[in-house]
C-alpha cells in the first residue's frame, strides 16, 4: 500500500494491542501518579510550614494521592497510546550522506 504521493504506508498497531497497552499504562500511571503527588504534598507541607501528622507524610496526603492518580491514570496511557499510533521516523538510507 502506498499513499499518493509514492510512500510507502506502515499499518498501525491492533486495537487490540491498543487497549491492551492503554489499560496496563492506566494503572500504572495512577499508582505513579499518586506517589508523585503526595511528594508533593510533603514539598508543600513544608514551605507552607504545615503542622505534621505523626507516621504520615502529611495530613491531607489522600487528597493530593487521589488527585495525582486520577492524572497519571488519564494522561500516561494518552501519551502512551498516542506514541504507539505515531508513525515512525524515516531512517536515512545507505546513500544518503546526512
Amino acid at each position: 500500500m502506498s499513499i499518493p504521493d509514492g510512500s510507502p504506508t506502515v499499518p498501525g498497531p491492533s486495537r487490540g494491542r491498543v487497549v491492551a497497552i492503554g489499560c496496563f499504562m492506566a494503572w500504572i500511571g495512577g499508582f505513579s501518579g499518586a506517589m508523585i503527588a503526595v511528594l508533593v504534598s510533603k514539598i508543600v507541607a513544608f514551605f507552607a510550614k504545615a503542622p505534621s501528622c505523626e507516621g504520615i507524610p502529611t495530613c491531607d496526603w489522600y487528597i493530593y494521592a487521589v488527585v495525582g492518580g486520577a492524572l497519571g491514570f488519564l494522561t500516561l496511557p494518552w501519551l502512551v497510546v498516542s506514541a504507539l499510533k505515531r508513525p515512525p521516523a524515516p531512517t536515512a538510507g545507505a546513500g544518503d550522506k546526512s
